[in-house]
């Protein structure tokens, strides 16, 4: 049952991972007491990571969850109410923003950050949830690292999984990009440079069945295939399994409020994290289609809460002229 006091906040971040948490940490110095509501997953993409080595300012690896872990608690230390709140709707079409959340509790804010972040697409089999972390990676960026001389199996037929491949191209001994139709939807060059590579092979036609490991340690062997014309089965050995074919922005809360790109993801100022709706910010995964890092996202979390902040200010003078 909905609530029907509104509490006033000047600033919500909506969002759990690093984006919204550098957010939090910035808007709290500015003493906005920003109030973070986190959603029932929060941590973000990097829950599902394990060792996490291009994170700077840790020269040996770390786990994703207590990364999250430490930017929860920064964020709370310098100021910052993290909730574990979801949002099931918000209001932009006029300000303050009306922000609703699924416990009945409504909350009107000055200035939102949408910090929702993205999901890799998976391929939906359960071989592939067993190994995730374990052999099976959304990022080759991110895990690209562990398979030096080690043969991967990359999936997909787009950009990403082109670049993925090209990539781990460099850092494994062999690659093999299993792709469903008989021809690439990357652009040209992109498969060009793909096609130069000597230890990078490909099987068109192609769906993933299944993902094959072992229990003790946990670790994958290598995938099961299907060809989608003729229906035979094959297995082929491999160390680990990318999967790349897309992600999903988490853009359900501002579809048909704020502008978002073709691709779904919301379109912001260049150089900037100011949307299509002033006073609304997007910082992170939801807005970022090309770099999708965790430093990145911190980066545009910082950026969304300055500008955020240059904002409130600005509208202070118009506030005071209208009482």
């Amino acid at each position: 049952m909905s609530s029907s006091r509104i509490e006033h906040e000047r600033i919500v971040v909506i969002g759990s991972g690093p984006a919204a948490y550098t957010a939090a940490i910035y808007a709290a110095r500015a003493l906005l007491k920003p109030l973070v509501l986190t959603g029932f997953e929060a941590g973000g993409q990097l829950m599902t990571t394990t060792d996490v080595e291009n994170y700077p300012g840790f020269a040996d690896p770390i786990q994703g969850p207590w990364l999250m872990e430490q930017m929860l608690a920064q964020a709370e230390h310098v100021g910052a109410r993290v909730e574990g709140e979801h949002v099931v709707a918000l209001e932009l079409g006029r300000r303050p923003f009306i922000v609703r959340c699924d416990s009945g509790r409504t909350l009107a804010a000055e200035a939102v950050i949408l910090a929702t972040g993205a999901k890799a697409k998976w391929l939906g089999i359960a071989s592939e949830d067993a190994f995730k972390g374990f052999g099976v990676s959304a990022c080759a960026t991110c895990d690209g690292f562990f398979f030096r001389g080690k043969s991967v199996v990359v999936v997909g037929g787009g950009n990403t999984a082109v670049e993925e491949a090209l990539h781990l191209s460099n850092i494994a001994t062999h690659v093999t990009v299993v792709h469903r139709r008989d021809s690439f939807r990357a652009e040209k060059i992109l498969r060009e440079r793909l096609a130069s590579r000597h230890n990078v092979s490909i099987r068109w036609n192609n769906v993933v069945e299944a993902i094959l490991g072992e229990g003790t340690p946990r670790g994958v062997t290598g995938i099961r295939v299907r060809n989608v014309v003729t229906g035979a089965l094959d297995d082929l050995a491999a160390d680990g399994v990318f999967v790349a074919i897309g992600h999903e922005p988490a853009t359900e809360l501002v579809r048909g409020q704020v502008e978002l790109k073709l691709n779904g993801y919301v379109q912001t100022a260049p150089g900037s994290t100011a949307t299509s709706v002033e006073g609304v910010f997007a910082a992170g995964d939801v807005a970022d289609d090309v770099f999708r890092q965790a430093v990145t996202a911190a980066g545009l979390g910082c950026m969304a809460a300055l500008e955020a902040e240059r904002w409130l200010a600005a509208q202070e003078p118009k506030r005071e002229a209208a009482e």
